[in-house]
């Protein structure tokens, strides 16, 4: 995906001279290997920074909420779906926006390579489909595909939904994934073993927010653990406490989480963080065709009612 680099800035670099965006909202090389950092270009010069490679998996949504004046974005597929709900939720205008689309073949995780090498990684190059990942006295070639995020492994829309301008052609979508497998396997356990799998999987949490803080959909001015009037959910280590913040924060993304997988990547402890958001998005798809960020003409189904909606709960 290197080669959507000198697009982008070719692209980023008109939009600015002719006066379409105040800055463009994108990539450039970070401080560590497989951290790129999101940079805000508003000149030819700071666009020059501009770059693409499989680590620019930070969400660049999070960027334009409640943001003034004209702005140009860098978006891949899931960063799109996000503008879309940005858009929808009213917290940001598609005019004010000149989406810079980039199809993507996925983006690569950082927890699983770095847990391939016993010495730190020093530099990560990319060139079509391989990686060459190098540290002190090592250097292995690394098939890109082997090593993506999950979310990224099992996307069925690589490509941007709205754009104003392509960096390059579409892709193919992936048809022979299935995005809810692990979903299916959680639901056709037994009572007992669901609930010992998400203790399990909570158990190392270490309530630092990093999930919420990179998610797009976490915009409230207040979240509701920040809350002391009434105080929704402790502080503490507590397990139980632990388990609201994960339970309360998923289903505030019900209808809305395009498994951009951005609380994973940041998780310091690892956390399979999208088993919760993934089993909702599940839901929404069955009971109402769903899929959120994939039209701005259409609401969600958690903002909306139809006479012919699925009513079982009641019973």
């Amino acid at each position: 995906m290197t080669i959507y680099t000198d697009k982008i800035k070719e692209i980023a670099k008109r939009v600015l001279a002719e006066g379409k965006v105040d800055m463009v909202i994108g990539f450039r090389k970070g401080t560590m290997p497989m951290m790129n950092q999101p940079l805000y270009a508003t000149s030819a010069e700071s666009a020059d920074e501009l770059i693409w490679d499989s680590s620019c998996g930070i969400n660049l949504a999070n960027y334009v909420t409640d943001k003034k004046g004209s702005i140009g974005i860098v978006a891949k597929g899931c960063d799109s779906r996000n503008i879309v709900t940005h858009v929808i939720e009213n917290k940001i205008k598609r005019d004010q926006l000149y989406i810079i689309g980039v199809p993507c073949t996925g983006m690569i995780d950082h927890h699983k390579i770095n847990a391939m090498f016993d010495g730190e990684i020093l530099n990560v190059e990319e060139s079509g489909d391989t990686l060459t990942i190098s540290g002190s006295g090592f250097s292995e070639k690394v098939i890109k595909t082997d090593v993506l995020r999950q979310n990224c492994a099992v996307c069925t829309h690589r490509n941007p939904v709205i754009y104003d301008e392509l960096a390059g052609e579409l892709v193919a979508e992936q048809k022979n994934v299935d995005p809810y497998a692990s979903v299916k396997t959680v639901e056709a356990m037994s009572a007992d073993e669901k609930w010992n799998y998400f203790e399990d999987l909570l158990s190392s949490c270490i309530r630092c927010y990093a999930c919420r803080n990179a998610c797009p959909l976490c915009y409230c001015p207040t979240c509701f653990v920040d809350e002391s009037r009434p105080q929704w959910v402790g502080k503490s280590q507590d397990p139980t406490d632990v388990r609201t913040f994960h339970l309360l924060r998923a289903y505030h993304c019900a209808g809305r989480c395009t498994d951009c997988g951005a609380c994973e990547r940041v998780c310091p402890m690892g956390i399979k963080v999208r088993e919760f958001t993934k089993k909702l998005n599940k839901d929404c798809l069955e009971l109402y065709g769903w899929e959120a960020g994939l039209s701005l003409d259409d609401r969600p189904p958690l903002d909306t009612f139809k006479t012919d909606d699925p009513q079982n709960f009641i019973k």
